[in-house]
């Protein structure tokens, strides 16, 4: 298998494939170095994701430059990937100890029944990444899974697996346990299963259609996982919002990674009273984009990653605009620029037959919408399968309450998706068919635990001496919840 560059649409690398069987090998050797690994403290678990910090800082450019050779993004969107990445490893490492220490609880019986809520490694992680943020999707969530104790079985997609196999020698580099972290090379099809099966929880970053699949199966096992999946992210901009500095948000959060980002926005509702100078400004910013491929600072947006992505953004707005659409920006393919490049494309008059009204698209091509309120905006903007993102233009008390009645997991207000992403100590996942579970924060790390309640019971014993019957410990116990109630009142 050949990983392509995205900027010269040339062979990168000859990639060797995995089967079955070695999957099936990889959870073994992972398996027994975790036992070991689990018996680590955390404190020194987490050093190496420090360790890891430091060194990633000071090697940017190596991996600055892979990143951009497979997925053909502009370099300052490649930095956001490192950015993440960092900002991930530092806080676990320097917070997973104190998140995973043993909590006391409230017992049954108040001084009596001493009560501990322990953390401790699930096992195994098979763990699936995607294409469009390799390293960052890929070893970010690997981080948590091993500070928490945990091996991982890493299933990149083809097209970034480069960019995490620089990643893993890189946490080798830091300390890790060379066992502990398996990365397989393969398809979903062939070796995509086989991670599932061989894994004890299951967190996987992609499409609500293969996401649904890996949940059955995950279900199917017992298992937990997490499922990072599509997105058809709404903005509203209302009717006090500033249009100049909404059209600049517009322009930096739909075409990030030439909108190959799921978080970020491709419907996009304005009110009335300002859509003509919002259009207007969007349109200057637009046109002003510096676009190219290549590895230095420069471009505003870079490349599409694949033949396949530009198939699929091409159709869909071939498709709108045989159904009646107007484009306003863009809408063609650039060549001249790179092989899969894409200009950045608005989109007027799109209507429910049209594939990209409710379609993910994953690239450069925003629809725009006009509404006469706020009810409206928001009515439009939650019907919608998806739940994963979403952001609010206006002032800020306003535009926060309207954030509050969106159907979506993450909703940044005045401010691009990436204020949210880099806010790690936040929670961030989808609602409906955008997911299940979330990453960052302590939900990030814990899901890779098993909580295990231990309970010590001294003095009285729940069962009533041999003179006491039943009867009168109820009349005691009820006596004495009466008597919690009004000391808790007070």
């Amino acid at each position: 298998m050949k990983s392509t560059s995205a900027v010269t649409g040339v062979p990168l690398a000859e990639l060797p494939q995995c089967s079955v069987a070695d999957v099936e090998r990889a959870r073994e050797v992972a398996a027994v170095a975790q036992r070991a690994w689990a018996k680590v403290p955390v404190h020194e678990r987490a050093k190496v994701l420090l360790r890891y910090h430091d060194l990633l800082w000071r090697r940017q450019d190596e991996i600055l430059d892979l990143i951009q050779l497979e997925t053909g993004k502009s370099r300052w969107h490649a930095f956001q990937e490192v950015a993440s990445n960092t900002m991930n490893m530092r806080y676990y490492g320097l917070r997973a100890e104190r998140m995973l220490k043993p909590a006391r609880r409230y017992g049954l019986l108040p001084w009596l029944t001493h009560v501990m809520e322990v953390r401790g490694p699930i096992g195994v992680v098979g763990l699936v990444s995607p294409w469009n943020y390799p390293f960052d999707a890929g070893l970010s969530d690997a981080a948590p899974a091993f500070v928490a104790g945990n091996a991982v079985v890493h299933k990149p997609d083809n097209q970034g697996a480069l960019s995490v196999l620089w990643g893993r020698r890189l946490m080798l580099e830091a300390g890790l346990p060379e066992d502990l972290y398996q990365v397989v090379l393969g398809d979903g099809p062939t070796i995509g299963g086989a991670v599932i099966d061989n894994a004890d929880y299951v967190c996987f970053t992609g499409s609500t259609k293969v996401g649904s699949h890996v949940g059955a199966q995950a279900g199917k096992r017992i298992i937990g996982c997490t499922l990072e999946l599509g997105g058809k992210n709404p903005m509203l901009i209302l009717d006090d919002a500033d249009p100049a500095v909404a059209a600049s948000g517009a322009v930096r959060d739909c075409f990030t990674s030439a909108g190959q980002v799921c978080g970020s926005n491709e419907r996009i509702y304005i009110h009335d009273r300002i859509y003509e100078r919002f259009v207007d400004e969007l349109l200057v910013r637009i046109h002003r984009m510096n676009l190219g491929v290549g590895l230095e600072y420069g471009p505003d947006m870079g490349s599409l990653i694949s033949q396949r992505q530009l198939n699929t953004v091409q159709s869909h707005v071939d498709d709108a605009v045989t159904k009646g659409a107007t484009v306003l920006a863009g809408g063609r393919h650039r060549p001249d620029i790179g092989p899969f490049y894409f200009e950045p494309t608005v989109l007027t008059g799109v209507t429910p037959d049209m594939t990209c009204f409710a379609t993910e698209t994953f690239g450069p091509v925003i629809s725009l919408y006009r509404v006469h309120s706020t009810d409206e905006a928001v009515r439009l903007a939650n019907e919608t399968t998806y739940g994963l993102s979403a952001g609010v233009w206006g002032s800020r008390r306003r535009a926060q309450a309207v954030a509050r009645r969106l159907r979506a997991g993450t909703v940044n207000v005045n401010e691009i998706f990436g204020v949210s992403h880099g806010s790690v100590d936040a929670p961030m996942g989808g609602m409906k068919q955008s997911g299940v579970g979330r990453r960052h924060g302590v939900e990030g790390l814990l899901r890779f635990t098993e909580a295990q309640t231990i309970a010590t019971q001294r003095g009285m014993q729940l069962e009533p001496p041999v003179e006491v019957g039943y009867d009168v410990l109820a009349r005691a116990y009820t006596a004495t919840c009466r008597l919690f109630k009004i000391v808790g009142r007070r």
